[in-house]
């Protein structure tokens, strides 16, 4: 980076960046009761606009998170943000379930600018502060990710999901601006064609069983996050005739969750990063499992414990996400990005599964479905962590 820009207001507009464009997968989840009695929709067909757009996600961090290493980041991160704020628009004159589902799918892609900006993160941190840089552009997009139901619950309630939509383009577009005069421009590193790069990921993934066991269980917790998540709109609305700005408001206890990012880090230093997948996963076993303990209590009680379960589980995945990087990043230092695509191209897999699972299971078995599916996932995450035969976390970290 070159001496005229100012690393401090840079790497605060990464974290905004990261935090908006992250958002915008998440948006829809506190709106889907307004969407589906606007455009008449079942409660499958509301389940698949997350899907999609999550969907839509996974494909960008495989397909496109490569570019980075062949082209100017800046470049691709504008470009992204210009296309993003254009699609979330678009959905916003949706007029059927279709073309909503078209523009979602691809509104996730172009979301992945988010995944962009990280790396851009690192590469222009000060001498030996790489790690800190990361970690406050981390907790934006961790903080785009928890707080994006509140603020769409609020805004929908306000003035309606199509409105939520214009405004999330006009922050996308004026996040494009400021990104486009604050980054410099990027050196390009890699000189391989892109069937090249594809392939050298495919590489990857047989050759460190490391990584598949990351992906694989951080996938697994993605499931119960995301059925939760895509459901819990519904479920308030049905049962507790409570509309979207209470279901965004339960985002609010999920920004907890935050707050694990640079704690799971210390932790790992300490015990493991390994340790602390497992204790993670447990966490999200245990709080799903608390919600079993519903229909024992009154109207009041239950929603108190939704909410301290949305606590639990958001800490607990997001310490095993942070872990899971710690230990995926540790495996081929100059491989990072596109090991990083690999974890989170299962990630959100998961994710979409979560979101289309706990749609079906709702309609045909209410939230107790939900809650199993969430609980039974998180317990397959724990399996795979406890189960870990070549726990080589210390020498990995040694290592870096």
């Amino acid at each position: 980076m070159t001496q005229a820009f100012r690393p401090n207001w840079v790497i605060f507009i990464l974290a905004l960046g990261a935090g908006f464009s992250v958002a915008a997968i998440y948006y829809a989840q506190p709106l889907l009761p307004l969407m589906g009695r606007d455009l008449h929709l079942s409660v499958e067909g509301m389940g698949l606009v997350p899907t999609l757009t999550q969907a839509g996600y996974a494909l960008g961090i495989l397909f496109l998170l490569p570019l980075g290493d062949r082209h100017d980041r800046r470049t691709l991160i504008v470009s992204k943000s210009a296309l993003l704020a254009l699609l979330l628009f678009l959905c916003s004159l949706s007029s059927g379930l279709h073309t909503l589902l078209v523009f979602s799918l691809l509104t996730g892609m172009m979301a992945t600018m988010a995944q962009d900006i990280v790396p851009a993160a690192a590469i222009l941190s000060p001498a030996g502060k790489q790690g800190k840089t990361v970690g406050t552009v981390m907790t934006g997009l961790l903080l785009g990710i928890l707080l994006s139901r509140t603020v769409s619950g609020l805004v929908g309630a306000a003035f309606g999901w199509r409105e939520m939509y214009q405004a999330a383009a006009v922050s996308i577009a004026a996040m494009g601006v400021l990104l486009w005069f604050a980054l410099p421009r990027f050196a390009v590193h890699s000189t391989l064609s892109y069937p090249a790069l594809m392939k050298s990921m495919a590489h990857l993934w047989r050759h460190y069983p490391e990584l598949r066991r990351a992906a694989l269980a951080q996938g697994f917790l993605s499931v119960a996050f995301s059925a939760f998540w895509s459901t819990l709109a519904v479920m308030l609305l049905e049962h507790f005739r409570l509309g979207s700005a209470a279901a965004g408001g339960y985002g609010i206890a999920g920004a907890a969750g935050a707050l694990a990012a640079p704690l799971a880090g210390g932790l790992a230093d300490k015990v493991g990063a390994s340790r602390v997948t497992q204790l993670g996963a447990a966490l999200v076993t245990l709080s799903f499992a608390l919600m079993f303990a519903l229909p024992a209590l009154p109207a009041e009680g239950q929603l108190v414990l939704i909410a301290l379960s949305a606590v639990g589980f958001d800490l607990g995945l997001q310490s095993s996400l942070v872990a899971h990087q710690n230990l995926v990043y540790g495996l081929e230092p100059q491989a990072r990005g596109r090991l990083n695509a690999l974890l989170f191209t299962v990630v959100f897999i998961g994710m979409a599964s979560g979101s289309a699972v706990g749609s079906k299971l709702y309609a045909m078995a209410g939230w107790t479905g939900v809650v199993m599916l969430a609980t039974v996932a998180g317990a397959i995450a724990l399996l795979i962590r406890l189960t870990d035969r070549a726990p080589r976390t210390s020498a990995t970290q040694a290592s870096r």
